[in-house]
């Protein structure tokens, strides 16, 4: 894969509803069991995209993602108005991606179509196991059979499919993973997300390992996994792209590599992050988080906004450097410089050549080595110091 020198812009749209929380999800995710006012939250969606089509004239769109939460519980109609307010305000490019997080149990063939009609065309489906006890465990609402035909009507539906699926989970074994690989990879899937379990503080599954209630492989288990994924991924042709994504060329999923490649998004909808060339200054946007508060807001003062920071030169650096590192392809070093307003410390920079972390592609090219993404954390800190 080539380095991009357009590193794009795009929308990204956050549902914030579930119908459960999940006991390993750090996500800004809410269960309203009494149900959501679409209608209102969609007026609400549409006012802030208006405020911030306001910054962002001229821009052209590579990319719109609704996240979650589990946007697959919206009505096709509220996708609709959404994306026709996104096309009202920015031009849109020819092909443009348009994607749709589903959880299986959310998934009605009806309600898939009404997505296709409103112009989604790509839907990522959240499997996250091939098994009905770990889903059980993780705290999933379908079973593997519902996994299986949310897949088959996702395929028929939509030109796009991609699945996540989480490893490393108590008490799986590698053997096990890699049949389950296997079976994933079987299911014609061009683009699979594939992630290592972190237990996340303030979830209750940090609580459960906390009280010693739950035990998660250890760091080497971890590495033997991770080496396994890679292996058995590339022989069949979907070949790591970033660190926990993989597909088939030509099918990575462009909205993600606009913010790997530190492009340009506007983040709307409750907990939404955003960052935006505005004048000479990137900044960084953060939306509130509480559903009926942020809804409040809008309704209130057009936009939900609780942070909109100018970021140092420094910061822009050390952001490209984390999201880029990601990426097989790696960072441009030039590029680096022109954000970061210096060079990498050239003994650092040659420290980590020396010990495989990091290697160089031509004299402009930087990336992270397969051990250096094991560790790639300290990589990027070592690199940014």
């Amino acid at each position: 894969m080539t380095l991009s020198t357009d590193a794009g812009f795009a929308i990204y749209v956050h549902w914030p509803f579930c119908t459960a929380k999940c006991p390993y999800c750090d996500f800004n995710s809410h269960v309203r069991h009494a149900g959501v006012d679409q209608a209102r939250f969609v007026a609400a969606f549409e006012r802030e995209l208006a405020h911030f089509a306001e910054w962002t004239r001229g821009r052209r769109v590579q990319s719109i993602f609704f996240g979650g939460g589990t946007p697959s519980l919206m009505a096709p109609c509220t996708v609709e108005r959404i994306l026709e307010a996104i096309a009202g305000h920015w031009a849109l490019d020819a092909d443009v991606e348009i994607s749709l997080e589903a959880n299986p149990s959310s998934v009605e063939a009806e309600r898939f179509r009404g997505y296709r009609t409103a112009g989604v065309n790509r839907v990522s489906l959240g499997v996250q196991a091939l098994n009905d006890p770990d889903l059980k465990m993780l705290g999933r609402l379908h079973d593997v059979q519902t996994a299986l035909a949310a897949i088959d009507t996702a395929r028929a539906t939509f030109p796009r499919l991609s699945f996540d699926l989480i490893y490393a989970r108590p008490g799986q074994t590698v053997a096990g993973w890699q049949a389950e690989l296997e079976r994933a990879i079987g299911l014609a899937a061009d683009h699979l997300s594939l992630y290592q379990l972190t237990i996340e503080e303030g979830t209750p599954f940090f609580a459960l390992r906390q009280a010693g209630k739950l035990t998660v492989p250890d760091p080497d288990l971890g590495a033997e996994f991770y080496e396994l994924t890679q292996a058995v991924t590339e022989a069949h042709g979907l070949p790591a792209y970033e660190v926990s994504n993989h597909a088939r060329p030509g099918a990575e999923c462009r909205h993600n590599l606009v913010y790997w490649r530190y492009g340009d998004y506007v983040g709307v909808g409750p907990g939404a992050h955003g960052r935006l060339s505005l004048g000479a200054s990137k900044r960084a946007t953060a939306i509130e988080r509480h559903p009926e508060t942020w809804l409040a807001n809008v309704e209130a003062h057009g936009h939900g906004m609780v942070e909109n920071l100018p970021l140092t030169e420094e910061e822009q650096g050390d952001e490209y450097l984390l999201m880029g590192l990601r990426l097989v392809e790696g960072v441009d070093l030039s590029r680096y410089e022109a954000l970061a307003g210096r060079q990498i410390d050239p003994r650092r920079l040659d420290a980590l050549l020396q010990h495989g972390m990091v290697e160089k592609i031509g004299n402009h090219k930087l990336r992270a080595t397969r051990d250096g993404f094991f560790v790639l954390d300290a990589v990027v800190a070592d690199l940014a110091a």
